[in-house]
């Protein structure tokens, strides 16, 4: 099969032996990357797994010959299409980056200018690299936008980042990437930020622009039912080396060592359901608007039950974070009102009191953007100890060390940097600093969707102990409908800023389901290549009957 570049389908194009990368951490250098070797075929996309920290998202980088800061390149050979990498300039890597090589990160919130709006962000490297002509790039963007399913594809590349959700954000970083069309695209957790409705649509864009344009992927995820989808064969690393190789089917099936086998057999937890009639905190009739224009929730109430996990459900842009931020003050709802303990508390942060602060707190869905890079893990976790609870000194740091404890780090992480961690390592953090606090209420905004399966389980059943022994109340907003079934006790159903659906999980998830729930719940993605295809062909088959 040839391309009209004149290229063939299963050409080898990328070729990486022997990688050998260090990262600096704790004074000294750590070899990261132990020999791993790669090879990759156009029109093929490989799927990167292992749990956080394994190096996926470093070996992936490596592939396009780059290394964060921190890291270096100290033995191998990178081949793309017969250039050598390792010893290329940065100005001849530049020529690539953009053009023939692009990388859609997992954070995209910490990956887009703000003061730049998206559609000039979608087709700067186009432009600049002279793929295309400015008009022409913006035409094939809002196409692009419109293949990815985002909302009025038209005119939301006018917006600047701030004023989309993070789940639209990721979907135009990966319509960026596709932009110029390269032969190789990285693509390193882009559907984590993304609701399972979305995410079906998105993955099945992906698919498409590969098989089209025989474009090789790289795909790194902790999602196992995703990569199934996307991946011609499974690589799967861990610290830092190979644990084996094979076409995706047979890794399915029939993965040969014991570790692959534990990554497919996670996520056994299943928290049975526990009614009750005490009210933490209640949300009575809320409207609420950005910038006084556009309202974005419409008369929502919701109620979380004392020392329960209440999880809120719903597609990028239903309202799931905006709820959240009305809780929390951060934005002051138009009607309605938050009550905590039966007494409302104030609309707008500002106007609360330190003890009302501390007894909420939040963790938010991108660890990237809710740490300050420039702070230390030991200030970060800190400081909350110091301003909510008086602590300090040595105190302090015992408190800490307590918090790294609890997350599963230890005290070697105190003097690192955000950049030193890991994605999942960065969110365990967030996790720490909110517990720093000793609320009474957390807010998990999407907290384990940057984690892999294995680190996942052990967070929530963190939470779950936590929530045990200290009485906590959780409002758990996620995508994630085996995080669900794992950790809630009641679910509530957002939709275009309205409460749909609410109840105890066993009633909620039961059949039959409103349109809805069952378009959320079907979704799901399974563990089987051909879910995502079948799933398709039965929707296609339903909208010609409709």
């Amino acid at each position: 099969m040839s391309t009209d570049n004149g290229t063939k389908k299963g050409d080898i194009l990328v070729e990486m032996k022997d990688i050998r990368i260090n990262g600096f951490s704790d004074e000294r250098w750590h070899e990261i990357i132990k020999g791993v070797d790669l090879t990759l075929r156009r029109g093929e996309v490989m799927g990167l797994i292992g749990e956080s920290g394994a190096g996926k998202s470093t070996l992936g980088k490596a592939a396009m010959g780059y290394t964060q800061p921190g890291c270096k390149l100290v033995g191998g050979t990178i081949l793309f299409d017969g250039i050598d990498l390792a010893h290329a300039s940065d100005g001849q890597k530049r020529e690539l980056w953009g053009s023939r090589i692009a990388y859609v990160a997992q954070s995209a919130a910490a990956s887009f200018n703000p003061a730049h709006r998206l559609i000039d962000q979608t087709v700067e490297a186009t432009v600049s690299h002279h793929v295309r002509p400015a008009r022409e790039a913006r035409a094939d963007a809002v196409e692009l936008f419109r293949s990815l399913q985002l909302p009025m594809p038209d005119t939301i590349g006018s917006r600047y980042p701030h004023q989309v959700s993070g789940g639209q954000l990721q979907r135009i970083m990966t319509a960026m990437a596709m932009s110029p069309r390269p032969d190789l695209i990285i693509f390193d957790e882009p559907t984590t930020a993304l609701d399972v409705t979305t995410q079906v649509e998105v993955l099945a864009a992906m698919r498409s622009i590969v098989e089209e344009f025989n474009t090789a992927a790289i795909y790194i995820t902790h999602d196992l039912a995703v990569v199934a989808q996307m991946a011609d064969f499974i690589k799967v690393l861990r610290y830092g080396e190979e644990v084996e190789e094979a076409e995706t089917r047979k890794m399915l099936s029939k993965p040969e060592q014991a570790y692959t086998r534990s990554l497919w057999a996670v996520r056994s937890i299943e928290k049975p359901e526990q009614p009750s009639d005490d009210i933490a905190l209640e949300i009575a009739d809320v409207d609420a608007a950005y910038g006084g224009r556009v309202k974005v929730l419409h008369d929502v109430s919701i109620r979380l039950p004392r020392g329960r996990t209440v999880a809120v459900v719903g597609e990028s842009g239903s309202g799931k974070s905006t709820t959240a931020r009305v809780i929390t003050g951060l934005l002051p709802p138009i009607k309605g009102e938050v009550r905590f303990n039966g007494q409302p508390l104030p609309r707008a942060l500002k106007d609360r009191n330190r003890d009302q602060l501390r007894r909420i707190q939040m963790i938010y869905q991108m660890a990237d953007t809710a740490m300050n890079p420039r702070q230390t893990v030991g200030d970060i976790i800190g400081r909350p100890v110091q301003f909510y609870l008086g602590k300090r000194g040595r105190e302090v740091e015992k408190r800490v060390i307590e918090l790294l404890q609890l997350i599963e780090l230890d005290e070697s992480f105190i003097d690192r940097l955000p950049g030193e961690l890991s994605g999942g390592q960065k969110q365990r953090i967030c996790i720490a600093r909110a517990l720093a606090a000793e609320p009474e209420i957390i807010i998990c905004d999407e907290v384990t969707s940057a984690l892999d399966q294995i680190v996942q389980e052990g967070i929530l059943k963190l939470l779950l102990r936590l929530q045990k022994e200290l009485g906590l109340t959780y409002l758990f907003i996620t995508h994630d409908i085996a995080t669900v079934r794992a950790i809630s006790d009641e679910i509530v159903v957002m939709f275009q800023g309205k409460v749909v659906e609410q109840g105890p999980k066993s009633e909620i998830l039961a059949p039959p389901h409103p349109d809805y729930t069952e378009l959320l719940l079907s979704s799901v993605p399974e563990m089987d290549p051909d879910w995502l295809t079948q799933l398709l062909k039965s929707r296609r088959a339903e909208q010609a009957a409709g």
